[in-house]
């Protein structure tokens, strides 16, 4: 659907350029939207996937707080306050470091490694995994994007 559909927009925008920093504004709110909707029945937000994704990129491996913030999508989240929600589901594990006791190392536990796996299947089955674009399309869209963050 066109972005001024989506917004109710009776006016046109001042330019192509304003259009396309609002239009990936909205679907970026869109597909959070959706990926967030898509995770409710698995119990867990899409910040708390973020973590356990970074997580399991180390397994069986752990990173501290600080790595897991330095690799988040929305750096702004508070990582102490998601891996205390996932230690509670017992989808990560926290032990004291061995060289230095004021850190923390956090892995992922095997009923998370299952949970993403479960994920993975549910959403391979939905639109929302860009199934739809072929290679060739989604490696320009990848490049292009990469370029617009400079």
């Amino acid at each position: 659907m066109k972005l001024e559909a989506e917004l109710k927009q009776t006016k046109p925008f001042k330019s192509e350029q304003q259009k396309l920093a609002l239009n990936i504004l909205f679907t970026s709110s869109w597909l959070n939207s959706t990926f967030s909707e898509n995770l409710k029945p698995c119990g867990i937000t899409h910040h708390q996937f973020n973590v356990l994704r970074i997580l399991k990129g180390r397994y069986p491996n752990s990173y501290r707080n600080t790595e897991i913030t330095e690799r988040m999508i929305d750096r702004a989240s508070n990582a102490t306050r998601i891996v205390d929600k996932l230690q509670e589901k017992k989808l990560v594990t926290r032990t004291e470091n061995e060289e230095d006791r004021r850190q923390v190392d956090i892995r992922i536990t095997e009923k998370g490694l299952k949970l993403l796996d479960e994920i993975d299947k549910k959403l391979l089955s939905r639109s929302i995994t860009f199934m739809h674009f072929n290679e060739e399309k989604a490696k320009i869209m990848n490049e292009w994007l990469d370029e617009f963050r400079g």
